[in-house]
Protein backbone atom coordinates (compact mmCIF):
# COMPACT_ATOMS: atom_id res chain seq x y z
CA UNK A 1 0.00 0.00 0.00
CA UNK A 2 1.28 3.47 -0.88
CA UNK A 3 2.00 5.45 2.29
CA UNK A 4 1.24 8.67 0.42
CA UNK A 5 -2.30 7.70 -0.55
CA UNK A 6 -5.20 9.91 0.43
CA UNK A 7 -7.57 8.46 2.97
CA UNK A 8 -11.27 9.11 3.36
CA UNK A 9 -10.47 10.39 6.85
CA UNK A 10 -8.92 13.52 5.35
CA UNK A 11 -9.99 16.48 7.41
CA UNK A 12 -12.35 19.15 6.06
CA UNK A 13 -9.85 22.04 6.23
CA UNK A 14 -7.43 20.16 3.98
CA UNK A 15 -10.17 19.41 1.45
CA UNK A 16 -11.20 23.08 1.52
CA UNK A 17 -7.66 24.26 0.79
CA UNK A 18 -7.20 21.69 -1.97
CA UNK A 19 -10.42 22.86 -3.64
CA UNK A 20 -9.23 26.46 -3.49
CA UNK A 21 -5.78 25.57 -4.83
CA UNK A 22 -7.36 23.59 -7.67
CA UNK A 23 -9.47 26.63 -8.56
CA UNK A 24 -6.34 28.78 -8.57
CA UNK A 25 -4.48 26.35 -10.84
CA UNK A 26 -5.91 27.68 -14.11
CA UNK A 27 -4.37 30.77 -15.77
CA UNK A 28 -7.77 32.14 -16.85
CA UNK A 29 -9.05 32.02 -13.27
CA UNK A 30 -5.98 33.90 -12.06
CA UNK A 31 -6.67 36.56 -14.70
CA UNK A 32 -10.29 36.74 -13.57
CA UNK A 33 -9.11 37.31 -9.99
CA UNK A 34 -6.86 40.10 -11.25
CA UNK A 35 -9.86 41.69 -12.98
CA UNK A 36 -11.87 41.48 -9.78
CA UNK A 37 -8.99 42.75 -7.65
CA UNK A 38 -10.10 46.35 -7.96
CA UNK A 39 -12.25 45.78 -4.91
CA UNK A 40 -15.59 46.47 -6.53
CA UNK A 41 -18.03 43.87 -7.74
CA UNK A 42 -18.33 43.20 -11.47
CA UNK A 43 -20.77 41.40 -13.70
CA UNK A 44 -19.58 38.63 -16.01
CA UNK A 45 -19.78 40.95 -19.04
CA UNK A 46 -17.30 43.37 -17.43
CA UNK A 47 -14.85 40.52 -16.82
CA UNK A 48 -15.27 39.29 -20.42
CA UNK A 49 -14.34 42.77 -21.69
CA UNK A 50 -10.92 42.42 -20.02
CA UNK A 51 -10.16 38.91 -21.25
CA UNK A 52 -9.85 37.24 -24.63
CA UNK A 53 -12.37 34.54 -23.70
CA UNK A 54 -15.96 33.75 -24.59
CA UNK A 55 -18.66 34.75 -22.13
CA UNK A 56 -19.56 31.09 -21.55
CA UNK A 57 -15.94 30.28 -20.69
CA UNK A 58 -15.70 33.17 -18.24
CA UNK A 59 -19.00 32.10 -16.67
CA UNK A 60 -17.68 28.57 -16.16
CA UNK A 61 -14.47 29.83 -14.57
CA UNK A 62 -16.42 32.20 -12.31
CA UNK A 63 -18.62 29.28 -11.24
CA UNK A 64 -15.53 27.28 -10.22
CA UNK A 65 -14.15 30.24 -8.26
CA UNK A 66 -17.51 30.71 -6.50
CA UNK A 67 -17.78 26.98 -5.68
CA UNK A 68 -14.27 27.09 -4.23
CA UNK A 69 -15.26 30.02 -2.03
CA UNK A 70 -12.76 32.45 -3.51
CA UNK A 71 -15.33 34.68 -5.19
CA UNK A 72 -18.70 35.80 -3.86
CA UNK A 73 -21.73 35.82 -6.11
CA UNK A 74 -24.76 38.07 -5.73
CA UNK A 75 -27.71 37.87 -8.12
CA UNK A 76 -28.86 41.32 -9.14
CA UNK A 77 -31.92 41.59 -11.39
CA UNK A 78 -30.72 40.58 -14.88
CA UNK A 79 -27.03 40.44 -14.02
CA UNK A 80 -25.01 38.64 -11.42
CA UNK A 81 -22.28 40.44 -9.50
CA UNK A 82 -18.97 38.88 -8.52
CA UNK A 83 -16.31 39.99 -6.06
CA UNK A 84 -13.23 38.46 -4.48
CA UNK A 85 -13.62 36.99 -1.02
CA UNK A 86 -10.44 38.53 0.36
CA UNK A 87 -10.61 36.60 3.64
CA UNK A 88 -10.75 33.30 1.75
CA UNK A 89 -7.80 34.27 -0.44
CA UNK A 90 -5.78 35.33 2.60
CA UNK A 91 -6.60 32.01 4.30
CA UNK A 92 -5.24 30.10 1.28
CA UNK A 93 -2.10 32.21 1.39
CA UNK A 94 -1.66 31.46 5.10
CA UNK A 95 -2.21 27.74 4.52
CA UNK A 96 0.39 27.62 1.76
CA UNK A 97 2.85 29.61 3.88
CA UNK A 98 2.34 27.22 6.80
CA UNK A 99 2.88 24.24 4.50
CA UNK A 100 6.10 25.70 3.13
CA UNK A 101 7.37 26.48 6.63
CA UNK A 102 6.53 22.97 7.81
CA UNK A 103 8.00 21.19 4.81
CA UNK A 104 11.11 23.33 4.51
CA UNK A 105 11.95 23.61 8.18
CA UNK A 106 15.41 22.36 9.00
CA UNK A 107 15.50 20.42 12.21
CA UNK A 108 16.76 22.66 14.99
CA UNK A 109 16.70 25.83 12.87
CA UNK A 110 14.33 28.75 13.23
CA UNK A 111 12.76 30.04 10.03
Amino acid sequence: MNSFSTTSACCAPVKDVTQKLAALSHPARLEILRCLAGGRSCCCKEVVEHLDLAQSTVSQHLKILVEAGLVRYAPERQRSRYEIDQAALLAVSASVSALVETCCAVEGANI
